[in-house]
């Protein structure tokens, strides 16, 4: 069987004492860092594949001339996509909340944590997107069929609002009655049917979240020597139309609400995405694509079954061939480029007296040691051995790119992993706050602004933010970090998950004011009653700081899991930071139903911290354990980050070698 050796650039007996156990003998044979490539390894695609980075048009053809298609127009169709998706998130998970309570008669504390579900859902579901696009659909047909579905539960939201069958009757119910819950409740049917179509809605987000990103991304020709900046400038404006769709939600959405009732609202999303629908589609002759690189997660379990299967094959056996893969410049994923190996999660991480500390002290970093005891472990599956045969089947040898994968996936998590609590700040400020804001008074002069605008200030800071990225903060910042973007996207996301604790914080201080004002002036048992001498614009700040922090950590997130996710899992590694914000949804839900079942104690007469009356409940003590929730989660990111290596072009040079196994290593 004829071989060649494909030379890493790391130093050879540097890696091999990496790849041995730390306690076994030095005398012990060691394995040198080459690669062995077969020319008779069978792909499952019956050859291999070049670098992933080759688009193709949306029959699977190469594009002969890339200046036809791509680049920021195609970007642009793709944002209008992302703008009414995000304008309908943003619409629903504000309006539906004050839809649930005025209208179906439920209580605050129920309809908010339906809300937290969906939009749990709807980002945790994104995996399921992020995983068809990458095996199977392609991001263009993930992103086609999924944006349908999201249109048809959004008609079937507008039809709930607007048919009088699907909602309870109204009379006789006034504010006092909703106030006392004497209001005639939503009958089992009419609520089975709302929350069926707004699941509905929220699993045609599973498509669009993932893929809309990564797929904008795509139209950006990666040789360019100005990719970097465009890549950088994308993921902006993408967050900026973002920032559109929210705004427009808060606002016209409000308004129509108002002035046309809750059919009307609900109807403009589904029109507004019936639109985006269109334009969508009309783009399609312009958008780059690339070619889904089968299932990810065959090729994570083949990694896995083969490692086990070599678990205790030492790395210092005679017979030993090498680390397997494939000759030339070929893959064997399609729809990906080679991943050179490297010596990631090496045994001696562990020593760290640090990192035993967090071991010891935190139960999460457990977990982590068992991550990255598996990842030392996951090199076996492309080791090569002689009873592996000439042609040895997939379940049993993997390339080296394979097994990379794999580890990439597994080192990307501790990163989103810090956001979700970010998540569940942005969560409960779109629902507590807006309890606070109905206590306080919402006028700017003669215009009086509904309660349901107030989370658009977010969306303004922003929009402001954004708009000056490049002219302010990047100048200042590069001057002080040297970095060509002003900062890096680890840095970006850590500067977010600061500023987040800023937020929640004066949160709870203005909170506590508020709470206090409130009993002070007899306004202790109006909890729907807006205290005329305390203007709502204290909320500004909160609103403001956490959109600041929006804008570094989402941003940054996104940039940092498109560049560094495996060519072949994009949406995958996109998925990541919606299954961050949908793991937020639910810690909100379930962090709401600790508090309240701790701190309520019905027989002594007790209210909870999140008592429906926000004037005789101590939201104020709920934010600053948000508070303290954040700052443990901000040290972690700082720890995770550190540790932290950024994925780096590797270039190899191919040599003909007729010894395959290293010699014995040097005592």
């Amino acid at each position: 069987m004829s071989s060649r050796e494909i030379k890493s650039p790391e130093d050879a007996s540097e890696t091999a004492a990496g790849l041995d156990e730390v306690s076994e003998s030095v005398h012990r044979k060691k394995l040198g860092v080459f690669f062995i490539e077969s020319d008779n390894r069978r792909t499952a695609f019956g050859r291999g594949y070049t670098g992933g980075t080759t688009p193709v048009d949306i029959h699977g053809k190469p594009i002969a001339d890339l200046s036809k298609t791509g680049g920021w127009i195609a970007a642009f169709f793709i944002f209008g996509n992302e703008m009414a998706e995000r304008m309908a998130y943003f619409g629903l998970s504000v309006n539906m909340v004050v839809f649930m309570f005025y209208v179906m008669h439920r209580p605050f504390s129920s309809s908010s944590n339906a809300v937290n579900n969906f939009l749990g859902i709807s980002q945790a579901s994104s995996v399921l997107g992020g995983f068809l696009a990458d095996a199977y659909l392609g991001r263009y047909w993930t992103i086609a069929i999924f944006t349908t579905i999201y249109l048809v539960g959004l008609t079937g939201i507008t039809l709930c609002a607007t048919m009088k069958i699907f909602v309870p009757n109204q009379d006789n119910c006034d504010q006092l009655s909703l106030v006392l819950g004497s209001c005639k409740p939503a009958k089992p049917w009419q609520m089975l049917y709302l929350y069926t179509v707004l699941y509905i809605t929220a699993f045609g987000a599973a498509g669009i979240r993932p893929c809309v990103s990564s797929f904008g991304a795509d139209q950006f020709d990666e040789r360019s020597k100005d990719y970097k900046t465009l890549l950088d400038r994308f993921f902006n404006f993408f967050y900026l139309s973002v920032t559109i769709g929210a705004i427009v939600a808060f606002t016209l959405v409000v308004y129509i609400q108002i002035e046309r009732g809750w059919g009307a609202a609900f109807g403009s999303l589904a029109i507004a995405m019936g639109i985006s629908n269109m334009l969508f589609f009309v783009g399609t002759p312009l958008y780059r694509h690339r070619l889904p690189g089968g299932s990810p997660l065959t090729r994570v379990a083949q990694v896995l079954v083969a490692a086990f299967k070599k678990r205790n094959v030492p790395f210092s056996r005679s017979e030993l061939v090498g680390l397997y893969e494939l000759p030339g410049r070929h893959s064997a994923i399609k729809g990906s480029g080679k991943i050179p190996h490297t010596n990631d999660f090496r045994c001696s991480l562990f020593n760290s007296s640090i990192f035993h500390f967090f071991v010891m002290r935190i139960n999460c970093y457990y977990f982590n040691f068992q991550f990255f005891w598996c990842c030392r472990c996951l090199d076996k599956a492309a080791l090569q051995v002689k009873e592996d045969g000439s042609n040895p089947g997939p379940w049993r040898l993997c390339t080296v790119t394979q097994v990379e994968e794999v580890k990439i996936l597994i080192k990307l998590i501790p990163i989103p992993a810090c956001t979700i609590m970010l998540n569940v700040v942005l969560t409960q400020f779109l629902t507590l706050s807006v309890q606070q804001a109905y206590t306080l008074n919402t006028h700017i002069g003669k215009l009086k602004l509904p309660v349901t605008c107030m989370p658009v200030f977010p969306g303004l800071s922003v929009f402001l933010v954004l708009s000056l990225y490049y002219s302010v903060f990047v100048p200042i910042s590069r001057r002080i970090t040297g970095h060509p973007h002003g900062a890096s996207q680890l840095q970006r996301v850590g500067i977010g998950l600061f500023i987040s604790i800023l937020s929640v914080a004066w949160a709870g201080v203005f909170e506590r004011f508020r709470r206090g004002y409130a009993i002070k002036h007899d306004y202790e048992f109006g909890f729907l009653t807006p205290m005329p001498h305390l203007s709502a614009y204290w909320l500004l700040i909160q609103y403001c700081l956490i959109g600041i922090a929006e804008v570094f950590s989402i941003v940054g997130l996104l940039e940092f899991l498109y560049e560094e996710a495996p060519d072949a899992m994009k949406s995958i590694g996109s998925s990541y930071a919606a299954l961050a914000g949908g793991l937020g949804c639910f810690v909100a839900s379930v962090i709401n139903s600790i508090v309240k079942s701790i701190t309520s104690n019905p027989e002594n007469r007790q209210q909870s911290w999140l008592s429906q009356n926000i004037n005789t409940g101590k939201f104020d003590y709920f934010y600053w354990l948000l508070t303290v929730l954040c700052v443990i989660n901000f040290c972690i990111f700082l720890y995770s980050a550190q540790r932290y290596k950024y994925r780096t072009e590797r270039t190899f040079e191919v040599s003909e070698t007729k010894q395959n196994i290293p010699g014995p290593a040097e005592g």
